[in-house]
């Protein structure tokens, strides 16, 4: 598509923001106004306009096309997403554990325990350790408290822990990295610590590797929406 507007700018309404092309709003995929919570966001995706050249690479929109599927997926239905988002913790990676007599055990526990026990202390939950990969439930008072905690953020926070959880196969990690103080690069490296033991053994695959890298750059666009819906 040849590009249609010249400037790429950001418009206050009641309080909340926008993105504006040449002075008119934009809609989302579905046709609503994409309207967004800070000027932060705005103005993030206003430079996604921005930086088109004579030609638009649609496939470029990565942070509109979040955003999109908080406004017209997330919002619409928050209890669905919220339903969509907590089994990653009845089987939350950061609970299966290899045999305490092997190696991985011990990476597990360095690089796990930490994460498990700032989330139990933080929403005053328990989590049960499971050593193998057989199916443990978690205390249903576990899962009520996170449902309590997913359920008062906000559609863009939802939006990415929705991403996050899918990426990290863990709850636990989804949640710490949408929080201000995340680390994403630790996070995601706790996330792969079983592929990064596997590559240690057996050497790395380079399609693999290109696979980690471009699910990492999801990873961390997913936690910039949720910054930015934040700042």
């Amino acid at each position: 598509m040849k590009r249609f507007y010249k400037e790429a700018d950001v418009g206050e309404i009641d309080g909340q923001w926008r993105a504006l092309l040449d002075g008119r709003p934009i809609r989302t995929a579905g046709g609503r106004a994409q309207i967004v919570p800070t000027r932060a966001l705005a103005e993030a995706l206003a430079a996604e306009w921005a930086s088109q050249g004579e030609q638009i690479d649609a496939q470029s929109f990565h942070l509109r096309d979040l955003a999109d599927f908080a406004i017209d997926a997330v919002a619409q239905d928050r209890a669905q997403t919220v339903r969509d988002v907590l089994p990653y913790a009845e089987t939350d990676t950061l609970c299966y554990r290899g045999d305490p007599e092997d190696a991985l055990y011990q990476r597990q526990l360095a690089l796990w325990e930490p994460l498990l026990a700032q989330a139990e202390q933080r929403y005053d939950i328990r989590f049960a350790r499971i050593s193998g990969v057989l199916h443990k439930p978690q205390p249903a008072e576990t899962l009520a408290r996170l449902e309590t905690a997913l359920a008062a953020e906000n559609d863009f926070a939802l939006a990415a822990l929705k991403m996050l959880s899918s990426l990290a196969a863990s709850l636990v990690i989804a949640m710490a990295a949408i929080r201000s103080d995340a680390d994403a690069e630790a996070l995601w490296n706790a996330a792969n610590l079983e592929e990064d033991w596997q590559v240690e053994l057996w050497g790395e695959d380079w399609e693999a590797a290109e696979r980690r890298a471009a699910r990492f750059e999801a990873f961390k666009l997913a936690i910039r929406l949720a910054e930015l819906a934040r700042a």
